[in-house]
């Protein structure tokens, strides 16, 4: 995990970076709100996005690992 993503981020499941980052997707999409509050968002969809890669890449691991355990039994 990178030591940039804040702490809560680093402890969410994939789902729940994912349905957090869907909302602040949202939240970006319909506007109405301040440059700040803009860029914290974006900066939170960005370690929120980078959460779920790192779910992903690790899910990709394990899938290969079990496919060549099995391949060499």
């Amino acid at each position: 995990m990178s030591e940039k993503t804040p702490k809560d981020i680093q402890a969410m499941s994939y789902e729940q970076a994912r349905d957090e980052l869907v909302a602040v997707v949202g939240k970006l999409e319909q506007g109405g709100i301040t440059l700040e509050e803009s860029l914290g968002l974006w900066e939170r969809g960005e370690a929120l996005a980078t959460r779920c890669e790192e779910w992903l890449v690790g899910a990709r691991a394990r899938l290969e690992a079990a496919k060549k355990a099995r391949e060499e039994s």
